[in-house]
């Protein structure tokens, strides 16, 4: 991965080139975005430009020299990848257990879509993360020497879905650095990092695109340029969901369908089929009911600027929009901010392993209070 395979972000991508030319490199750095930002090709393009023996004047890695090459294979032997796995029952589980799989996946998804790793992993509905284990064996390779570079470095995706055993063995290694070891941490809840280990550490915000970036970045990749421009209105800066809705649309047709059923059930008052809606909502697995909820907090948004009558801040597609043509004056300043507090409830007992079922039910019921408001 080269920097010039990255669109946008020369601001971050030319701190990072300052750093390695002058050789002033913190042993520890987080790169902080929202999903679909990029992050963690930044640091992968990081890695490969600190190992490359032959930069070119523009300030990018060259590409052709064996640590480039090596790079681009994913075999680098002095670059290690740590990144969530699910825990095997048979052995103790570290990343390089899913290794052919963590390759293929960023193959696939440069972007690194945590949707898309939970299929490749085959199990949608499970959690993730790094176990003791790996912080085990981060410090056990950390100690070899360096073999082809003057760095050894660990690139962590997620470093926000370690268990607490985990980060206190990680804690130890960025508290007692070794001289030629970089850690490139990429998160997108940079919040849920161990806070002694974040406090010790560089951190460089990565925005998400703007929809002009983006829109080009998709019109490089083939789509039209009208299609690149409702994509991109419509994803907010986020790669990866530009790529979803466009190549994925049944995904965003559920999405739609089960918000629709959930509002037009709500106001007519139909708990029976409220709770068949929560049953099929249960049904996506964690990650999937999470990105629901915020496609449902979003779309509320909409609403409510819709009633407020500024369509100029407003990324809807075409169905969408027909929708809310009929349906925003039932969101106002009456009820949009408890409508946003149930969703945000909603979205954190989700993520804290409550009972989906109980959750979008509760949710679905107290939808009828608030929308006749």
């Amino acid at each position: 991965m080269r920097f010039a395979d990255i669109p946008g972000h020369e601001d971050v991508k030319g701190r990072l080139r300052r750093m390695a030319d002058s050789r002033r490199i913190p042993h520890a750095i987080v790169l902080e975005g929202p999903d679909g930002c990029g992050k963690f090709a930044l640091a992968r393009a990081f890695a490969q430009y600190i190992h490359c023996q032959n930069r070119t004047p523009e300030g990018d890695s060259c590409g052709e020299c064996p640590s480039c090459r090596q790079h681009q294979s994913f075999n680098h032997i002095d670059t290690l990848y740590s990144f969530p796995v699910i825990k095997k029952k048979s052995k103790p589980t570290v990343s390089d257990d899913y290794m052919s799989e963590f390759v293929e996946f960023m193959q696939k998804s440069p972007f690194m879509d945590f949707e898309q790793w939970m299929e490749q992993l085959g199990n949608p509905s499970s959690q993730p993360a790094m176990f003791v284990e790996e912080g085990q064996e981060l410090s056990r390779k950390l100690g070899f020497m360096t073999r082809r570079s003057d760095y050894k470095i660990v690139l962590m995706w997620l470093p926000e879905r370690m268990r607490d055993d985990t980060a206190n063995k990680l804690l130890k290694l960025v508290e007692e650095p070794s001289g030629d070891a970089i850690i490139l941490m990429a998160s997108s809840n940079s919040r849920q990092i161990l806070p002694t280990i974040y406090s010790r550490t560089q951190r460089i915000p990565v925005l998400r695109y703007s929809d002009g970036e983006l829109a080009s970045a998709l019109m490089s990749d083939g789509y039209p340029p009208n299609v690149a421009a409702e994509l991109a209105r419509v994803a907010q800066g986020n790669v990866n969901e530009a790529h979803r809705l466009g190549g994925a649309s049944e995904e965003r047709k559920k999405r739609f369908e089960l918000f629709t059923r959930l509002m037009r059930a709500a106001y007519a008052r139909k708990v029976v089929e409220l709770r068949k809606w929560s049953l099929d909502v249960a049904q996506l697995g964690r990650e999937g009911s999470i990105q629901f909820v915020d496609y449902c907090s979003r779309l509320l948004r909409e609403s409510f600027l819709m009633h407020l009558g500024d369509g100029r801040l407003q990324s809807m597609d075409d169905a969408e929009q027909q929708f809310m043509a009929r349906f925003f004056p039932f969101i106002n300043e009456r009820n949009v901010l408890d409508f946003c507090t149930l969703m945000d409830e909603a979205r954190r007992d989700v993520a804290a392993n409550g009972n989906a079922k109980m959750v979008f039910f509760d949710l679905a019921v107290r939808s009828i209070i608030l929308i006749r408001r």
